[in-house]
């Protein structure tokens, strides 16, 4: 019997490069940078479907094309005609990598308001992945309605998992992000933070603490990323502390996160350890930073 994972979110176009004014177009997001891992790293009996929203242009096609030429599911993506994909550039400053987004009028920030849509999304499924993005862009309502449609999903047997991916810029305020993920993450099976964002909101000085505050929600398994530093992996009876291989060389940091967070969840779904499976992100992370660009050859991290 096939299994199935939905992840939801906003794949957006991305322009990055630059040099001479010449720039690769390409697409990315941070819940499908975790698809993406899923798909590569799960057996062809396991399902991967991607739900967002898209519009009727052009790009919003060639989207839908990339993502099914890759095995990735868009049964449950959404047409919102009006409505484009976001887009973010990428350039280079004091050493560092900036973005610059347009994304008022994403589709993606539609996904949640068609109710019924996002129950035959999540009907059946066996992991249901989202990220403090997916909230993000969404209006208040919408964002009831996705976690109703969680909560359900969790109901009728599905794991849940949250990467709490703190992005200010996109909330109206830190009072509002910090209740909303909290709120989320007391729904989830799993939650996959990163120490360093959620320090300044939360005030927690170690890993450990952060990695307590969402097990006191009820969370059952709290996977603690912290850059370069060892992760932490935490259950009410179980704490793991996993240090990352040394990098042979950092081409490029963006989606290492995302592919640590797939990687995991690949490796849990098929009954690893939590050990082995902090093992497995680690090492598909480290292959990640080392080439351009967030989603690599499926062929390198298998």
């Amino acid at each position: 019997m096939s299994q199935r994972i939905v992840s939801i979110g906003e794949c957006m176009i991305e322009m990055s490069g630059g040099e001479d004014r010449s720039y690769r177009l390409g697409y990315a997001g941070d819940t499908l940078n975790s698809a993406w891992y899923l798909r590569a790293l799960l057996p062809d009996a396991w399902k991967v479907d991607y739900v967002t929203a898209l519009g009727a242009d052009k790009y919003s096609g060639d989207i839908r094309n990339f993502l099914q030429t890759n095995n990735i599911g868009t049964d449950h993506i959404q047409t919102i005609p009006a409505r484009r994909p976001g887009l973010y550039m990428i350039h280079q400053e004091a050493g560092d990598r900036h973005f610059t987004y347009w994304r008022d009028m994403s589709a993606a920030k539609l996904l949640a308001d068609d109710k019924s849509a996002l129950a035959a999304a999540v009907e059946g499924v066996d992991l249901v992945y989202f990220s403090g993005i997916t909230l993000a862009i969404l209006a208040p309502k919408a964002r009831g309605r996705l976690l109703g449609a969680i909560v359900k999903a969790r109901d009728n047997g599905a794991k849940i998992a949250f990467d709490t991916n703190l992005r200010p810029a996109l909330w109206s305020s830190p009072r509002v992000m910090a209740s909303v993920l909290t709120a989320a993450a007391s729904l989830c099976d799993i939650v996959l933070p990163t120490h360093t964002d959620e320090a300044p909101l939360f005030g927690d000085a170690t890993v450990d603490d952060t990695a307590n505050r969402y097990l006191e929600l009820g969370v059952e398994e709290v996977v603690v990323k912290d850059g370069s530093k060892e992760a932490l992996i935490a259950t009410a009876t179980e704490r793991v502390r996993m240090a990352p291989p040394p990098a042979a060389s950092v081409v490029d940091a963006t989606g290492a996160g995302d592919s640590f967070n797939g990687a995991y969840l690949a490796a849990r779904l098929q009954g690893k350890s939590i050990t082995e499976a902090a093992q497995a992100a680690h090492r598909t992370a480290g292959i990640v930073i080392g080439h351009k660009g967030a989603l690599v050859d499926p062929a390198l991290v298998r």
